[in-house]
Parts: structure tokens; C-alpha cells; sequence
């Protein structure tokens, strides 16, 4: 496959067009596998979804009560002799004629001929009745024909496209399909991404850190953020400063994932090992993107399968952008969601926000909402890129395009909304 992503030499990209670059790496989804209901949270319907019944499948009592068969326009009968019951799970086949009423609960199907229910709010002393008594209503004028009435399909009908394909299964979708008897469904495959860090001086947390080292947060960032966009994270580790140790590491990845994710040690001056490593095993293109924090990325494609690889920053923050920015939408084609750009909101700065045209400035905020219902929005402070603190404080990402420079107080500005566990 050729690609364009990889004619673009040493020029510097536009945020935009990098991720229409980069979309080149996704040929389709992943193939499509059954998956029973309960374990569907997250996943990405392959087909479109019609109803096979009706919802509510019966024409049933809103309220409970009484129902009835509404008489001729104008007569409002005080009374009505009552001939039965049913229950919600129970039906009634006998039909209800003009003058009779049935005790009904919520939810139970209307019998023959009822078609109107009132509520036991509206009768007087209702419980006190008996078969074949007649049953008074309080002030019969309010009665309106068909109130507290839940028609047959009034919610889906039967045949209605309920989900698109491409939809993510949330919760309210899981309770939509199991309403309607659904088992499983079709859904892509989870994407399989594989990651690792590279150096001698990264060191797993747990251990004691060296006076040069580093604990690695990257990975673990990663993994947290590969789970929110629905893939499985391959976590391959911490590598050493070793070119035969990349090499293996990196056929291993293209072996097992559908993606290969790393951040740091990826040179795009001098060549070092990792990049040795990385053109022996692929065919790497290495960009300038005009955007901060994250200006160097490297792309490409890995073993003979040509799994698409992403190098990213070594930087914490830089890690996060770059990932929500271009690695997340590549998930999401993986996953037959098609095209899916950041989740953007407008809100009012309250600060100075300070950027330089001709690049994307993404810097972390905070927003809330003020008492006129605008969103309001504020920095969390100094935005270097090694500072993960910030992002940790941040509720969302500020966008300053390209073709801006800052924005003042009361200027409006886009904001990226965050992940967040409540």
C-alpha cells in the first residue's frame, strides 16, 4: 500500500492535516464478532439494529386503576359496574362492554374494547368495590378518552432502525437492546495495541528509583487511555538501551496487535538505535507538527501485516495530546466508528491565554458553569509539557488555533472536554 503520509518529508503539518495523514494508516475495521449482552459496555455495533417487536409490545395501564371503554363523545358516566381485573403479566381475553370497567395495574395490557384508564387517585373508595359493584368516579368531567394510556410501539415499533452501526454501546443503549430481547449482537473486535517504553533510566513504580532514573508514566498513561477509547493495551514492558532487545520487541508487536504505540526515544535529528531499529522492522515517515505540547511524531507501518505504528512524544502531557488528538480517531476507524474528531465546546476564558500563530496550542483547563449557563474556563497554571500535575488538575484540553494568537479576557475559545471517573 502506498501512502501519503510518507511523501510529506521534513515540511511542517497542521494539526488537521495530520490527522487526515495519519487516517491513511487504517485501511477498515476490525473483523466483526458476536458478543453476548453482558459483555458489550464499550464495544461498536457492526450493523445497524431494527426492532423485532414492538415497544411496549401491548397496548397497557399507565396508572393504576380502573379501565374502561370511553362511551359515546358527550356522556361522562359517574359510575361504572365493575366486571374483573388484570394484572401486570396477566392478560384478558373477554372484552370489557360499554358501562364496565376492570381493576388494572400498571403496566397490564388493556383488554378488549378498554381503552381509557383512570387512575385510582380519581375514584372514590376504590379498593372497597366488588365484582359486579359499580365503581364512582370524582368529578367525571376531568375523564379524558385514551389518558394514562401506553400505546402498542408508541416508543419503537416494530422494523425501526433503533442503533446505527458505528454506535458505542453505553449503558443506555445496553438497556435499549436488552428491551428488546437481544441476546448478543455483531460487533469489531476490540483493537489489539501494543506498547512498551524504552531507556535504561525509565523504571518500573515499586522500585527504588536511581539518582539518574525516571519512573515510567507513560505507559502507564497509555494503558488508562487505551481502555477509555475501547481497546486492549499488549503491555510489553520497559526495554533496554539495546538495538537486537527494539528489533524483538517490535516483531513481537506486529505479530500480536493491530497497532503499536510508543513514546520517547524516537529521534528525529540524528539517527540512534531506536530509529535504526524501528526502519529495520518498518517503513517509518517522521513529522514536525505545528502544535504544542508534541511537535515530533513518527508514523508508519510494522511487519509483513503493515500494523500502523505511532511514536509518540516522550513528554507526559505531550503523550496525552498527541494520543487524544491523532491516535484515539485511529481507534475509532479501527472500530467502524468512522471519522470521530475531539468532542469540542465553546466557553469564555477568564484569564489571559497566551499561544503564538502559526501552531495549535493545547493547554490545560478547568471549566465550569457560570450562574448565565456559559461556560467559563481558566488554565491550571504553567503548561509545561513535563508537567503531569496539570493534567491531573484539568477537567479539559484548551484549543488556540493556528491562526491566533492568545485570547484575552471574555474571548470565547474551544475547550476539549476530558475524560474523567466522577
Amino acid at each position: 500500500m502506498t501512502l501519503s503520509c510518507f511523501d510529506l518529508g521534513e515540511r511542517m503539518l497542521s494539526v488537521a492535516e495530520a490527522g487526515e495523514r495519519l487516517a491513511t494508516l487504517i485501511e477498515g475495521p476490525l473483523p466483526v464478532e458476536r458478543v453476548a449482552l453482558a459483555a458489550l459496555h464499550g464495544r461498536v455495533l457492526a450493523e445497524d439494529f431494527v426492532s423485532p417487536i414492538d415497544v411496549p409490545q401491548n397496548t397497557n395501564a399507565a396508572m393504576d386503576g380502573i379501565a374502561l371503554a370511553w362511551p359515546e363523545p358527550d356522556a361522562r358516566p359517574a359510575a361504572w359496574r365493575l366486571v374483573g381485573e388484570v394484572l401486570a403479566g396477566a392478560r384478558r381475553g373477554e372484552g370489557v362492554a360499554a358501562g364496565e370497567c376492570v381493576r388494572i395495574t400498571t403496566g397490564a395490557p388493556l383488554p378488549p374494547g378498554a381503552d381509557t384508564v383512570i387512575m385510582r387517585e380519581q375514584l372514590i373508595e376504590p379498593l372497597e368495590a366488588s365484582r359486579g359493584e359499580r365503581v364512582a368516579i370524582d368529578r367525571p368531567e376531568r375523564i379524558r378518552r385514551g389518558q394514562h394510556v401506553r400505546r402498542a410501539g408508541e416508543d419503537i415499533p416494530r422494523g425501526r432502525r433503533v442503533l446505527d452501526a458505528g454506535t458505542r454501546l453505553g449503558a443506555a443503549e445496553l438497556g435499549l437492546l436488552a428491551s428488546l430481547g437481544l441476546a448478543e449482537a455483531r460487533v469489531h473486535r476490540r483493537p489489539r495495541v501494543a506498547l512498551f517504553s524504552t531507556g535504561d533510566e525509565v523504571i518500573a513504580p515499586g522500585r527504588p528509583l536511581p539518582p539518574a532514573g525516571i519512573y515510567d508514566a507513560n505507559r502507564h498513561t497509555l494503558v488508562g487511555l487505551l481502555a477509555e477509547q475501547g481497546a486492549e493495551a499488549i503491555d510489553l514492558g520497559i526495554l533496554p538501551d539495546d538495538r537486537q532487545a527494539m528489533e524483538a520487541a517490535l516483531r513481537e508487536a506486529a505479530d500480536r496487535a493491530d497497532m503499536v504505540i510508543t513514546s520517547g526515544g524516537v529521534s528525529v535529528g540524528q539517527a540512534d538505535f531506536t530509529r535504526a531499529a524501528l526502519e529495520t522492522v518498518g517503513r517509518l515517515a517522521f513529522w514536525r507538527i505545528a502544535i504544542r505540547p508534541g511537535r515530533p511524531l513518527a508514523c508508519g507501518l510494522l511487519g509483513e501485516r503493515g500494523v500502523p505504528f505511532l511514536g509518540l512524544p516522550g513528554n507526559p502531557v505531550a503523550v496525552m495530546v498527541t494520543f487524544l488528538q491523532f491516535v484515539a480517531p485511529l481507534l475509532a476507524r479501527l472500530q467502524g466508528r468512522g471519522a470521530v474528531a475531539p468532542r469540542r465546546l465553546t466557553a469564555v476564558a477568564d484569564e489571559a491565554l497566551n499561544s503564538r500563530q502559526g501552531r495549535t496550542d493545547f493547554l490545560r483547563g478547568v471549566f465550569h458553569a457560570a450562574d448565565d449557563g456559559r461556560l467559563h474556563v481558566r488554565s491550571t497554571g504553567a503548561q509545561g509539557s513535563g508537567i503531569l500535575s496539570s493534567m491531573a488538575a484539568a477537567n479539559c484540553l484548551i484549543e488556540l488555533a493556528d491562526d491566533r494568537e492568545g485570547a484575552a479576557p471574555g474571548e470565547t475559545v474551544s475547550i476539549h472536554p476530558l475524560h474523567r471517573l466522577p
